[in-house]
């Protein structure tokens, strides 16, 4: 009689994919933990622009159609989005880090599949944003956030996901075709920013002028911030299902886009 024990090759194909994922999930999980300089120097930035931005610009503010919301309500969901996209993009520089210290020649070289190496990335990376995002969420209470309804919490942390998988998927997909470090930091400086002012993080879209709009309206971010308000204020200016859909298939043409430029890899 044949064993029970005995796996077919498909099924050690699967377990050999999963435990791929998993170790590079709890390799960047140990990274994040294990840098406490790194916790509290991504949490800086967005907690600065909380309290000098939400309590700076509160007078005055007037958003159409919700007179009575304050600034600081508005703002959370933006810097919220800023930190899964900071996040998110820097999470694929680990690429260029293992491949100047030998790692990723280790790992390429390892008979598991390159696109769960990528997905084990991309799932560490989604983690640890959300984490950040979520203190960030936590410390905004503290200041006077006022969340709708507290179900809509889970809505938001989807849409933190979705805005995760695809920045960190275009992440590793730069991080692929770079040579180092440095070309990667400027390139993202020149990208991030852009992103961040133009996605409607300190001031509805609505407020653009006409030439800008465009730019906004293709940015992937708007439609996370978007929903994120929705979520937690219930303000939008799109509605819940467009930035779902548009978040969804960037983050499918991004994470494909990553795993194709990551299985051309060379070291």
């Amino acid at each position: 009689m044949k064993s029970n024990n005995l796996q077919t090759p498909k099924q050690s194909s699967r377990d050999a994919t999963g435990q791929a994922i998993y170790i590079m999930w709890l390799r960047e999980m140990k990274r994040f933990f294990r840098a406490r300089a790194r916790v509290i120097g991504t949490l800086a930035m967005p907690f600065f622009f909380l309290i000098s931005f939400g309590f700076g610009m509160r007078q005055g503010f007037n958003l159409p159609g919700m007179p009575q919301m304050n600034y600081l309500n508005f703002l959370v969901p933006g810097i919220i989005g800023m930190t899964m996209l900071f996040n998110s993009i820097f999470a694929g520089i680990s690429v260029l880090w293992d491949r100047e210290f030998g790692f990723l020649k280790e790992i390429l070289v390892a008979p598991v599949k390159r696109f769960a190496i990528v997905l084990g990335r991309i799932a560490g990376g989604i983690t640890t944003a959300l984490i950040q995002a979520i203190l960030i969420l936590i410390l905004s209470l503290f200041l006077g956030f006022k969340i709708l309804n507290p179900l809509g919490i889970i809505l938001a942390i989807l849409f933190m996901i979705l805005i995760g998988i695809g920045f960190i998927g275009f992440g590793v997909a730069l991080a692929s075709i770079l040579e180092n470090t440095e070309s990667f930091s400027l390139i993202m400086q020149l990208f991030v920013f852009p992103t961040f002012l133009l996605s409607g993080a300190f001031f509805p879209v609505s407020n653009l002028p006409k030439w800008l709009k465009p730019v906004s309206l293709i940015n992937p971010l708007t439609y996370g911030v978007d929903g994120l308000r929705a979520s937690l204020i219930g303000f939008s200016q799109f509605s819940l299902f467009l930035d779902f859909a548009i978040l969804l298939i960037f983050g499918i043409l991004m994470v494909s886009l990553g795993s194709w430029l990551f299985t051309k890899t060379e070291v």
